[in-house]
């Protein structure tokens, strides 16, 4: 629950829902060892990471946040016209200009809510 204090009032505002993504090629590090001079324990022991996710060069940072979005919006069993705020926090935009959070508005067709 996040409360939000506005103009003296108290606004009671509810996280419904989550939703999660990854694209589905996957980069292991046996993979990694295969291609430069390393191994999976150097890698694990220094860094924690097993394998990482590479997006498919047709795929956007919108794209994955779209089919995060889809599900926890069937998750929460709302309407995208329910929602009220997009928010993307991301290094990697679809572009510089306009925010990421508005490539995903026009995704899920959600036309009633702001963006950034």
């Amino acid at each position: 629950m996040i409360w939000v204090q506005t103009m003296n009032k108290t606004i009671g505002v509810k996280i419904l829902s989550s939703g999660s993504y990854v694209p589905e090629k996957v980069l292991t590090n046996f993979d990694l060892e295969k291609m430069v001079e390393t191994s999976d324990e150097w890698i694990s022991t220094r860094t924690g990471i097993k394998e990482r996710r590479i997006l498919d060069k047709s795929q956007t940072t919108s794209d994955l946040a779209c089919n995060a979005a889809v599900k926890a919006i069937e998750k929460a069993k709302i309407s995208v016209d329910d929602i009220d705020l997009i928010i993307v926090a991301t290094i990697s935009p679809d572009a510089p200009m306009p925010s990421t959070a508005c490539y995903l508005q026009k995704k899920i067709k959600s036309n009633q809510c702001c963006c950034f």
